[in-house]
């Protein structure tokens, strides 16, 4: 016996009924969806968990639990790309930043991320540096100093 010989029993497999096709088959026209309404159009139907507009189960049930979500550290970010507006030597705080308008919300610190070039020697102080951040600057010539 070969895999191309191979057979499915007769009867496993029925044929796929096929709506829509007018005499003779019963589900022609509506295509068995009924006549009007949400379900008989095409795209209708409610999502899954939809209740008819009662609210639904999941919202119903307690909620439980611990979430950190308001209370992780957020940080502001700045790559090092944006770094060589500044002259060569400078030293670079949060604040400075936020004063040349490159951050505007300074959240919980500023965190250092490594997209771009850098090609000026400064001195970054950051609450948080990329390892990435941190490698490039300090090729540059310059200091990655943690707050």
């Amino acid at each position: 016996m070969e895999l191309n010989s191979l057979k499915f029993t007769k009867g496993s497999k029925a044929t796929a009924n096929r709506v829509g096709r007018g005499i003779g088959s019963g589900n022609g026209k509506t295509s068995g969806r009924g006549q009007k309404g949400q379900n008989s159009r095409s795209g209708g139907g409610v999502r899954p968990g939809f209740e008819g507009g009662q609210n639904p189960l999941v919202f119903r049930i307690p909620k439980r639990g611990f979430n950190n979500y308001n209370f992780e550290t957020k940080y502001a970010i700045i790559n090092v790309g944006d770094l060589n507006n500044f002259k060569e030597g400078t030293e670079i705080t949060p604040e400075l930043l936020k004063e040349m308008g490159l951050v505007k919300d300074m959240k919980d610190g500023l965190k250092v991320l490594g997209n771009g070039e850098i090609t000026k020697k400064l001195t970054v102080s950051a609450n948080k540096f990329s390892k990435e951040a941190k490698e490039k600057i300090e090729q540059a010539g310059g200091k990655a100093k943690v707050i």
